[in-house]
């Protein structure tokens, strides 16, 4: 997105040497994401907005959507596999070819609403995930849990009233994007935290608020989008959350995709962008998933 942006290639870079570091490479299966298909997105995005962002691809230099989300040539292609890594994550699991996934993508996706690229994403990928999952494995409850430091008001806006999806939701507030907090739809949880929240109000809520929640809802999977933006060291938010409280949040989702889903989980990066911090996060949130701890 251009020099200097916070939303970079150095990010699954620091990802994957720290899963090499902490040797769970060793015990992780590693798949090339596929290019996302026009039907695979038209399920949320229309197609005229799909096309008018090819064309706004550049072939040189940087093409700003706005201020802060920009394309570059690698774009479509990145925003392509991105989306489609949701779509393969959940064939795998659906097969039973993997227990569960998490995906390693970037552009991340849940500020893009159905014809609006925004807050560094392009395509909603966990909206393409779930959709895929309702409309081609024939799935009937799916839950989206979103624990960025922002809120997923693309995710909120392309699943409002759908029967077939509940989301739940913490993020600071307020903040960026500025919503999520007024009259959200009946299958919307939003939870918005104040600035300074620590790992002890996380908590708090994932389990008096999130956690009766999906239980009476029953999810047959779930999706996460996985955004570690809340960390303490990353500056993008003023949260305060630690690797324990993503490896926390991570064993409560997972008791309840195994109560009612089979286990079945696909989980996708959103934010996190103090490299250190995020690297360490997504170890420990990998680690639960594969159940390593």
């Amino acid at each position: 997105m251009g020099s200097h942006h916070p939303e970079c290639p150095d990010r699954l870079s620091a990802i994957q040497d720290r899963l090499i570091a902490a040797q769970l490479d060793l015990y992780l299966q590693f798949h090339d994401a596929p290019l996302a298909t026009t039907e695979q997105l038209t399920r949320v995005h229309p197609l005229r907005y799909i096309r008018t962002l090819e064309m706004n691809v550049p072939t040189t230099g940087i093409f700003h959507v706005d201020p802060d989300t920009a394309m570059s040539p690698g774009t479509w292609t990145a925003a392509l596999r991105a989306a489609g890594a949701g779509v393969l994550a959940v064939d795998l699991v659906m097969k039973g070819e993997a227990e569960n996934a998490f995906c390693a993508v970037r552009p991340p996706g849940h500020h893009a609403e159905r014809a609006k690229a925004m807050g560094f994403c392009f395509f909603n990928n966990i909206a393409v995930a779930a959709a895929h999952a309702i409309d081609q494995w024939g799935l009937k409850r799916v839950a989206i849990i979103d624990f960025d430091v922002h809120h997923g008001n693309g995710t909120e806006e392309i699943f409002a009233n759908h029967e077939n999806v509940l989301m739940v939701s913490t993020f600071q507030h307020p903040f960026y994007p500025y919503c999520g907090a007024e009259n959200p739809a009946p299958n919307m949880c939003n939870v918005p935290l104040p600035a300074r929240t620590r790992g002890d109000g996380f908590r708090e809520v994932v389990s008096e608020v999130w956690l009766p929640r999906l239980r009476d809802y029953a999810p047959e999977m779930l999706f996460i989008s996985a955004g570690f933006d809340a960390h303490y060291e990353d500056d993008m938010g003023n949260l305060g959350l630690l690797e324990a409280d993503y490896a926390w949040v991570t064993e409560q989702l997972l008791a309840v995709a195994r109560e009612s889903g089979k286990g079945r989980v696909v989980s996708m990066l959103e934010g996190g962008y103090a490299l250190s911090a995020l690297a360490r996060s997504v170890a420990t949130h990998v680690k639960v998933l594969a159940d390593l701890h």
